[in-house]
């Protein structure tokens, strides 16, 4: 393999998959800079976004070329030939790592498909900095990208044994964390808004203080939930059935509890009402 670390080599083309930052744009490693400054493209997610954080480090691109999920396919069987050609191409995306809940994968895979060089030059990224300024249990844990909005992988995003970390709409946040404290109110949790910027914000609470205060309170900027590991044995039939005590504590008739509670789910509602009956 030709080149040096510290930057994209000259001699054979490449793929360079750059970290970029998050929030604060000094967070940029030094081969990230280099790599930006010699490949003959950028390929980026936005290119007026990706130029600011060049005009701030005063590197003047070869090539600014648009990758993003509407044209990643055709784009990246041009980007492939370019490859192929000898030409080392800088994949970005917005902020953090591409192909992590942002575009990129599909040219990985191609490039691996094509039998060309991938390498990897890593910095940001918002959901390992969540997890760690969390405060919550590090040594086993989970990502799973955006919280679902119903199914059953809604309450399944709320058994794991370890802790969670999962990207949210700031729309969604106190929805989110309604459903997670109607079957664990106490269940610890971090709200981790506008990682790196300047108005960075970690609210920590139980899913039942935090639910309340954004029932009330408008969330803005971007969103990382870190969520505390369930008790062991918790599934989501379980969750489920805990939902629909609450919902009937709180006064809704049994039956009704276990539709809406299926209907959130993806389970069956025969088994959630015959299971809290039972409990």
């Amino acid at each position: 393999m030709s080149g040096t670390r510290g930057g994209p080599a000259r001699a054979g083309g490449r793929l360079l998959v750059c970290a970029t930052p998050i929030g604060n744009l000094d967070d940029v490693t030094l081969r990230v800079l280099a790599a930006l400054r010699d490949a003959d493209v950028v390929a980026c997610e936005d290119t007026r976004h990706t130029r600011g954080l060049l005009d701030r480090h005063g590197i003047a691109a070869r090539a600014l070329l648009s990758y993003h999920e509407h044209n990643e396919r055709a784009r990246s069987e041009e980007l492939v030939r370019r490859i192929a050609g000898g030409e080392v191409v800088a994949l970005v995306s917005d902020a953090g790592m591409p192909s992590v809940s942002d575009p990129g994968w599909v040219l990985i895979d191609a490039c691996w498909a094509a039998g060309q060089r991938v390498e990897v030059l890593p910095g940001p990224s918002a959901a390992v900095t969540a997890l760690v300024v969390s405060g919550l249990p590090a040594e086993r844990w989970r990502f799973v990208g955006f919280l679902p909005r119903r199914g059953g992988a809604l309450a399944d995003s709320f058994t794991a044994e370890e802790t969670t970390v999962a990207y949210e709409s700031p729309r969604r946040v106190g929805a989110s964390l309604a459903a997670l404290a109607a079957v664990d109110a106490e269940r610890p949790v971090a709200v981790c808004r506008e990682l790196t910027k300047l108005h960075e914000e970690v609210v920590r609470g139980t899913a039942g203080a935090l639910a309340a205060r954004y029932q009330e309170e408008a969330v803005r900027g971007e969103v990382v939930l870190v969520i505390g590991a369930a008790p062991p044995g918790v599934t989501g039939v379980a969750v489920g059935r805990a939902a629909v005590g609450r919902l009937v504590a709180s006064g809704a008739r049994r039956r009704e509890a276990a539709k809406v509670v299926a209907e959130l789910t993806g389970g069956s509602a025969n088994e959630l009402y015959e299971g809290e009956a039972r409990g």
